[in-house]
């Protein structure tokens, strides 16, 4: 008895939701067009760090070199778009990484990564509200601050902020009411600001182009002594490396383009608009890749004539446009930089905030947070519990709190949605089409034509039989898939905490290094050996498996250089989830409660279940 009562449970815990083939019905309002979906993601995306970033990592990490940074993160950050691109044409619901989970690896997977990508929007609008609050204060000469610091101080070093941001505190409620009148108001303000943003980014561009000077990229050690006898305060020079165009090496390169590979999150808010897009089995494989294509042009084109207007040395990290502009002599246009880095403000914090109350709401609405979180306005067709009890949380968080310490969780969550849509893919492709046939009320998953005597050989492994997928094979991609991302994670382990013995030849790491790539190649031989579903999508990622598998790779080594307080804070964070999960989440299940349900007289029907477009 003990053992079937845990049996159930774990059967509990992997259960995967199930879904009606093709658009189903919603009770939010199909409004957002393809436009929409482009300008909420390159709204979410190209946010402040196009201003800021690029001078950071050329001056410290990788000089002109930096566009071969933004070329290589995009590159990573595309491995996990196409994946999402291809769930977007495949599972046309709101939710985004957490409705893809559920449906293929279980609920408590699904519940990690939807209660982490709560966490990430929170963290995400607070930081951006503040940033939004510090860059106008600085606008009007820092007034703000320097008066709440003399009359409100809050002295709780690394906790709460040192003085209470009402700034920030008043624009988070104040994008709360706009996001609560409507996904189609939220959509035109969305538009105008990226418009502006993106205007901004082109006079930048082309300015660079004008006045930029091609020597910037083939600077020498005489160039930098120039440069110092020329400056009073040397202080403010940075290192010259080696010069040229790679001063700091292929090293550089990889440093700059870790750092670079976070300004392309935010593209995943597209994901969370299934339930709002007009033909979202189009429009999100189509706005994801275009918001990716845009942003990389933008910065791509930015960093280029930041790098040849000014060299790479002199560049000021907190402010590296105005400088650069000042440097050219067009010290006015430091005021049409200023307003472009608001207007990326405006659309990163709309892009922070659209799709927060997406996914609790989706999460509501199965049943594994508190249901009232799921009530929609009747007029305006918002999740309006959703918007309104997330809105005060990031709200309050600006408000209070120190939110640099807490941005790197903001990563966490990220990176994991990243790696288990990439998993799910690489799952879903290779599994057999199913049919649900409900027949007297009862739903029984009824497989394709499997053989009773298929077993599990060496064959079947490497070389089987059948064309289309089967149950069997199925259950092969499973577990290899399984298997692959914790040996994936271990080598990233190895890599990221043993890295000096590694590069001092140290044979015992070598050997456990080579151990695991053998594994990883033959595991990855066998999925790839596996037949694939030839379900019609709109759109599919190319090259499977290698992809997805380069895409987890890429996610899970980031996550591994966070630091152990992070990972400790997450620890907390996913401690208070659980306890919503195992205290209800659990029983108040939707997928729980239809178990529960005894059958209701019914006509027979049957409908082709292979999550896809056709």
């Amino acid at each position: 008895m003990p053992l079937q009562k845990l049996r159930r449970f774990a059967h509990k815990l992997t259960r995967r939701r199930k879904l009606e083939p093709g658009l189903a019905e919603t009770r939010l309002a199909r409004c957002l067009s393809t436009v929409d979906l482009v300008a909420l993601g390159v709204g979410s995306t190209l946010g402040a760090g196009v201003y800021v970033l690029a001078g950071e990592v050329a001056r410290d990490k990788a000089g002109p070199s930096i566009v071969i940074c933004f070329l290589v993160a995009a590159l990573a950050s595309v491995l996990a778009g196409l994946c999402y691109a291809e769930f977007g044409a495949r599972v046309p619901r709101s939710g985004s990484a957490y409705l893809y989970s559920y449906v293929t690896v279980g609920e408590l997977w699904a519940f990690t990564t939807g209660w982490n990508l709560i966490l990430s929007y929170v963290i995400g609008t607070a930081s951006v509200a503040r940033a939004w609050s510090s860059a106008f204060d600085n606008l009007i000469g820092n007034h703000i601050s320097q008066t709440l610091q003399g009359s409100i101080s809050l002295n709780v070093p690394h906790v709460l902020a040192e003085y209470p941001d009402f700034f920030a505190l008043g624009l988070v409620l104040l994008l709360t009411g706009l996001l609560a009148l409507g996904a189609s108001e939220s959509a035109l303000v969305t538009k105008v600001f990226t418009v502006v943003n993106l205007l901004v980014l082109g006079f930048v561009v082309i300015s660079g182009f004008i006045k930029g000077d091609l020597h910037n990229w083939k600077l020498t050690e005489e160039d930098y002594k120039l440069a110092v006898d020329g400056l009073n305060d040397t202080h403010s020079l940075g290192q010259l490396g080696s010069g040229e165009f790679v001063p700091f090496g292929f090293e550089g390169i990889l440093r700059g383009a870790a750092t670079c590979f976070y300004a392309f999150v935010g593209f995943d808010c597209i994901a969370t608009t299934g339930e709002e897009a007009q033909d979202p089995q189009r429009s999100i494989p189509v706005g994801i890749v275009i918001s990716l294509s845009v942003c990389f042009l933008a910065y791509f084109g930015v960093s280029s004539a930041l790098t040849l207007m000014m060299p790479y040395y002199q560049l000021q990290p907190k402010s590296p446009l105005p400088e650069a502009f000042l440097y050219v002599g067009w010290a006015p246009a430091r005021y049409v930089v200023a307003g472009g880095s608001l207007c990326a403000l405006s659309t990163s914090l709309v892009g922070s905030m659209f799709p927060m109350p997406r996914v609790i709401y989706a999460m509501a609405e199965d049943g594994l947070l508190f249901r009232v979180l799921a009530r929609i306005h009747s007029g305006t067709h918002t999740p309006i519990v959703a918007t309104v009890v997330s809105g005060i949380i990031a709200a309050l968080m600006a408000f209070l709190f120190e939110l640099s310490d807490l941005v790197d969780l903001m990563s966490i969550g990220t990176l994991l949605a990243y790696s288990l849509v990439s998993i799910c893919v690489l799952i879903l492709r290779y599994q057999p089409g199913q049919e649900i046939r409900i027949e007297e009320d009862e739903l029984e998953l009824q497989e394709e034509t499997v053989s009773e005597t298929e077993k599990l050989t060496l064959q079947a492994l490497f070389c089987p039989c059948n064309s289309a997928p089967t149950l069997l094979s199925g259950q092969v991609v499973y577990v290899c898939s399984s298997l692959l991302a914790l040996l994936l994670s271990v080598l990233c382990l190895v890599l990221t905490q043993w890295s000096i013995p590694l590069l001092s030849g140290d044979p015992v790491w070598i050997a456990v290094i080579v151990l695991l790539l053998m594994l990883i190649t033959g595991i990855t031989g066998v999925i790839w050996r596996q037949p694939q579903s030839s379900t019609r999508l709109y759109f599919k990622v190319p090259a499977l498996p290698f992809l997805p598998l380069m895409s987890i790779f890429v996610n899970v080594y980031l996550m591994m250089q966070m630091t152990p307080g992070t990972w400790a804070r997450f620890g907390v964070w996913m401690m208070i989830g659980f306890v919503i999960y195992f205290g209800y989440g659990v029983q108040h299940s939707l997928e729980e409660i239809k178990s529960d349900e005894p059958p209701l007289k019914s006509r027979t029907r049957t409908v082709d279940f292979d999550l896809s477009s056709a």
